[in-house]
């Protein structure tokens, strides 16, 4: 039988066409249960295999995505982060930044919030605000070849960040050497008086010009605010002698003190006094001279009456003359012819002679102070005042006054 002829549902033959047996049936029942148990079997691996197959896709997936976002690549991202979070700084109110960039100077930074890329930018922060005391001492010799130790408080302030860390290694330790140094060249050309006492003012302003002049060339930026000199003392050996110098000294100035005070209080007093003594002088002169003057208007009036009638006036000068005189006296005139009685009060004459003789014995008593010249200024007036016109009284005034004045001159 050929190998595409069907058999329309006979017994199968064999490839010859002849007709099987029925052990050769069985066996080919057999083989083909076989056959399909072994074709169940691999379906079975088949889809094991399948499954198998998805499985290591998805992983190979996963792995492929592992493979796209590589750990190291996250540890950068974070170490960015961390990078960028550490550059954030702050700067105090006080203060100013210094930026240096690999080391080199950059700018200067306000106060506040900043940033910075931390590795590559480094900042230090200085105080300008703070008033800054150095203090320096020491046995230094003077110029009169003495010892003296002295001591000094110097106060500055940072002006210039960059120039203060930048200028000079040591700016303090560079300035306590310009402060010893100026402050011994000033004490040397200055002599021991000097020092311990008027001249403390102009060493404290010498030591502080000397020092600004030495640290202006090396731009330490650095401001001196005050220079205070604290202290000069001798050495203890002789400090007792030195004390008593001073203290001679600040007792002279003492009494200059006060006597400038007195001067200042007496010569106000002085020349008002003055002024008033040659104000009097005036007015006396004055009224000297007026009633010169009058005197002799006076006579020149009665000079035409005396050559018509001499006796007469004469007679008439006279009368004038003993009234004014007698007018001021005590002394009672009566007539010895007259019969009359006259009653006197005996206490009260006496009384008025005592007063009279006091007064005339003050006039010509020897001056001994200066305000008896003014009584006596004071009597003269008031005897010129009673009888202005009279030559006798007028005679009496001037040898007074030439009486003191011989007193004045002795």
């Amino acid at each position: 039988m050929a190998w595409n002829q069907t058999n329309n549902h006979k017994p199968e033959l064999d490839p010859w066409g002849k007709k099987n047996s029925p052990e050769q049936d069985y066996s080919e029942k057999k083989e083909q249960k076989k056959s399909n148990e072994k074709k169940t079997s691999i379906n079975f691996k088949k889809i094991f295999y399948n499954f198998n197959n998805i499985i290591n896709h998805t992983t190979n997936s996963k792995n492929l995505l592992n493979k796209k976002i590589h750990p190291f690549l996250i540890l950068v991202v974070i170490v960015f982060f961390i990078w960028c979070a550490s550059g954030f700084y702050t700067i105090k109110e006080a203060e100013r930044g210094v930026v240096t960039n690999f080391g080199k100077f950059s700018h200067l930074v306000e106060p506040g919030l900043n940033w910075r890329p931390v590795f590559i930018n480094d900042v230090q922060a200085v105080n300008v605000e703070t008033v800054r005391e150095l203090a320096t001492s020491g046995v230094m010799l003077t110029s009169d070849e003495n010892v003296v130790r002295v001591e000094m408080n110097i106060q500055y302030k940072i002006t210039d960040p960059s120039s203060y860390l930048f200028s000079v290694a040591y700016p303090d330790d560079s300035l306590r050497q310009a402060t010893d140094s100026a402050l011994r060249g000033v004490i040397g050309r200055s002599t021991m008086d000097r020092i311990l006492t008027e001249g403390r003012t102009l060493v404290r302003r010498d030591t502080q010009k000397e020092i600004e002049e030495t640290i202006q060339p090396y731009h330490m930026g650095l401001t001196i605010l005050d220079v205070n000199f604290q202290t000069a003392r001798p050495p203890e050996e002789v400090k007792s002698a030195f004390d008593d110098a001073i203290a001679a000294r600040e007792n002279r100035e003492q009494y200059i003190r006060e006597a400038e005070a007195y001067a200042n209080e007496v010569q106000p007093k002085a020349h008002g006094k003055a002024q008033r003594i040659l104000e009097e002088a005036k007015a006396y002169s004055s009224r000297i001279i007026l009633e010169a003057q009058g005197e002799i208007v006076r006579f020149l009036k009665i000079l035409p009456e005396y050559k018509k009638a001499k006796e007469m006036t004469l007679k008439r000068i006279y009368i004038e003359s003993m009234e004014r005189l007698l007018s001021h006296t005590k002394k009672v005139f009566i007539d010895k012819n007259s019969n009359s009685t006259l009653f006197l009060s005996l206490n009260n004459f006496i009384s008025d002679q005592k007063k009279h003789n006091k007064s005339f014995l003050n006039l010509t008593k020897p001056i001994q102070h200066k305000s008896n010249f003014l009584k006596k200024d004071q009597e003269i007036n008031y005897l010129s005042s009673l009888s202005p016109n009279h030559f006798l009284k007028q005679r009496r005034i001037n040898s007074i006054r030439n009486d003191i004045k011989n007193i004045e001159r002795e």
